[in-house]
């Protein structure tokens, strides 16, 4: 549930290579710090278990292969986990101190198995094939990490139900849910229009004439479903392109083409895309309910990262400066990989010998 309550949208600078060696201050978060022999082996384990390297890639997208040396991982990476780190510890001790909140055994069971199936679904979601199961990669991390990581989930979990915008993901309250937005889950069918850029403004006049959305098609698109009235196709809401078109019809009125298009390249040309809904069909709960859990998620998501930001605008961050920067982005403070110099800026390692003074750019 942390991972629902960041959104992930990660700025990463930076492309270098980190070791996983040496000293290191690790990461502080207020009173709380993770020490860099901790943080090494974390990152470590990450870099060198293919199972748990791809879980953890589902939860936040970057590159965590290891770098050049064998103990080493990619700059982004590093920084990309020492932001979840952190974002885990602002909210653990947020729900600890101020909610005086600590995690039952049945809280932590129950954490475990909603972290391994959210790991499970960003998987599915970011189109991942892991080699082994989430509950393999719980099972590759380190025993500190792993206990972390779990308790984390269950602080998380218990600020989102705390939160006055959530809605418990049950059933009773997805079918209410549903139940008063029955209308955003209809299948829908639709018809298109894809029309030359030449051609946007006869298109634009004909509609205002009140050509029809199959006439329009037929006289207009360059799509093979022209022959049809622009007729495309169904999508009920367990149909993986449902979302997308659901958001491309929003604002538009039933059977009627927008009247700002989309601008699309398709095949190496560049169309106006049309879209118009011309039925609608109520679905079922069962076969809407995994997209209203979806939405769901994403609501609560939004409403907790509100706070999220919040927490972590008020903590004292420390980071060391071999894992990333702790600063500010349009989407609110986070970790950021250390840039690192172009190598157009330094002359070459041939200088840089015994025979003379290194000379650099």
């Amino acid at each position: 549930m942390r991972r629902l309550v960041a959104l992930f949208v990660i700025a990463l600078l930076g492309a270098g290579v980190y070791g996983l060696t040496g000293s290191s201050s690790g990461l502080t978060v207020d009173n709380t710090s993770i020490s860099g022999v901790t943080f090494r082996t974390e990152l470590s384990a990450i870099a060198h278990n293919n199972t748990l390297q791809c879980f953890i890639t589902a939860l936040a997208p970057m590159n965590y292969a290891p770098g050049a040396g064998g103990y080493s991982i990619k700059a982004a990476g590093a920084a990309a986990w020492a932001n979840l780190r952190v974002e885990g510890l602002a909210i653990d001790q947020y729900v600890t101190k101020k909610l005086k909140y600590h995690p039952t055994s049945s809280a932590l069971v129950q954490a475990t198995s909603s972290l391994e199936g959210e790991m499970t679904q960003q998987a599915s979601a970011n189109k991942l094939t892991c080699p082994g199961t989430s509950t393999a990669a719980l099972a590759e991390m380190p025993a500190e990490m792993r206990t972390a990581e779990i308790e984390a989930q269950a602080t998380s979990l218990y600020l989102v139900a705390k939160l006055k915008k959530a809605v418990p993901l049950t059933t009773a309250s997805m079918k209410s849910y549903y139940t008063a937005n029955t209308s955003q889950y209809d299948t829908l069918c639709i018809s298109i229009a894809l029309v030359l850029p030449a051609d946007i403004s006869a298109f634009a006049h004909s509609q205002s004439a009140g050509l029809s959305v199959a006439v329009l098609a037929k006289k207009y698109s360059q799509d093979p479903s022209a022959k049809i009235g622009g007729t495309y196709g169904c999508y009920p809401p367990s149909n993986a392109s449902y979302v997308s078109v659901r958001a491309d019809v929003a604002s538009t009125a039933f059977d009627t083409f927008p009247a700002t298009p989309q601008i699309i390249s398709y095949n190496g040309a560049t169309y106006a895309l049309y879209t118009a809904v011309t039925k609608r069909t109520v679905t079922p709960f069962k076969t809407a309910a995994a997209l209203v859990l979806s939405d769901l998620r994403n609501q609560n998501a939004s409403s907790a990262n509100t706070v999220k930001n919040s927490l972590l605008y008020a903590a004292a961050v420390h980071v060391d400066p071999a894992y990333g920067r702790w600063g500010l982005n349009t989407t609110g403070p986070q970790v950021f990989a250390p840039a690192t110099p172009a190598s157009s800026s330094v002359t070459g390692s041939r200088q840089l010998s015994t025979s003379g003074s290194p000379t650099y750019k």
